[in-house]
This record gives structure tokens, C-alpha cells and sequence, in this order.
């Protein structure tokens, strides 16, 4: 007896695991030897390929592609039309899917709709990924970034806040009350 939920036009392949009261919608592709954590949310026309983990409580909009080399952490929002790539440099007639590139994103990140993460660029936690960007390198914990190609514009809170630093390098979500210090580039969560 299966504990998840998966609607009868979704796909799912052998060897897959996936996690207690996790739903998976319409026409979604889940493919073999994916991994997908308790609580997950995938939503309409989705695909995971091959290999792809997925942490607890990730989730993910209408058509989003995930593919092999992709590794999200629990708390990840993957927004609507979204996707990753997992090779530098793709043809049609060459093979590499030996050359495929490992992709992290930390826990409670959030990646923004239609946003394109280039395969090998790590998303560090709590960071904020504007609609439409396109990442093409690494991004810090607590991070936003928007534009093509990506860049840091400021910082979030945990809540997805933008913080305000003062002079002593210290600032506090408006809606959590959490404290943050900024120290040579690196936020951390007092």
C-alpha cells in the first residue's frame, strides 16, 4: 500500500522512492531511481529524472524540469516553469550523459518562475532566485539574485524578507523577528 498520493495520469517509474503524504499531479513524469521526501508537493506536467533527490516538504510548480544531477534539500520551492540543465554543452548527436554536473540546492531555498539554473551552480540556503533569472554560478546562503545573467542585488531572512543592514552589520526580519549578522560576505542567523 502506498502513503502518497499520485493523480492516475501521472507516470511513475520503477525503483523509485517516494516519501509519505507526498502528491504528485497531472501528467507528471517521476522517473526510476528518483528519491522524493515526505510532504512533497509536484505539481502539474513535471519531470524528475533519473537519480534526482528530493528532500522533505520541497515544492514544485507547474512545469518544472529537474534533471539528473539535481540534489534539493528539504524546504525547497521550485516555482512555476522553472528549470535545470545538467550539461554545459549539449548536442543533439553526442552523447554525454557521462558529463552530467551535480547541482545542489540548500534547504528552504527559493527559486523564482521560469528562473534557469546552469547545471554545476550551487544554490546556497535560504537564497532567493528572481523570476526569470538565469544562474551561472554558485549563489550564497540568503542571497537574491535576479537578472540574466543572475546577479546579487541583497539579502533575504529565512522568511524570504529582504534584510537591511546597518553600519555594525546587523539586521532583523520584519516578519520572523529573527537576527542576522553579515560578516565578510556570509550571513548568518543569530
Amino acid at each position: 500500500m502506498k502513503d502518497f498520493f499520485a493523480h492516475e495520469t501521472a507516470v511513475i517509474d520503477a525503483d523509485c522512492l517516494i516519501g509519505k503524504n507526498t502528491k504528485i499531479w497531472h501528467f507528471s513524469h517521476i522517473m526510476s531511481h528518483s528519491v522524493i521526501g515526505e510532504n512533497c508537493n509536484i505539481g502539474q506536467n513535471v519531470v524528475v529524472s533519473p537519480k534526482v533527490v528530493l528532500g522533505k516538504n520541497v515544492k514544485v510548480q507547474n512545469n518544472v524540469s529537474i534533471y539528473t544531477g539535481v540534489i534539493c534539500k528539504d524546504d525547497v520551492f521550485l516555482g512555476p516553469s522553472m528549470v535545470f540543465t545538467n550539461v554545459i554543452n549539449p548536442r543533439s548527436a553526442i552523447k554525454r550523459q557521462d558529463q552530467y554536473l551535480e547541482t545542489i540546492v540548500e534547504k528552504g531555498a527559493s527559486i523564482g518562475a521560469n528562473a534557469t539554473i546552469v547545471c554545476g551552480n550551487n544554490i546556497g540556503k535560504y537564497a532567493f532566485i528572481g523570476a526569470g533569472a538565469v544562474v551561472t554560478k554558485t549563489v550564497l546562503p540568503y542571497a537574491l539574485v535576479v537578472g540574466n545573467p543572475s546577479k546579487q542585488i541583497g539579502w533575504v531572512s529565512e522568511y524570504g524578507h529582504r534584510l537591511a543592514f546597518n553600519a555594525e552589520g546587523f539586521a532583523t526580519c520584519k516578519e520572523s523577528g529573527q537576527k542576522y549578522q553579515l560578516i565578510n560576505k556570509n550571513v548568518i542567523q543569530l
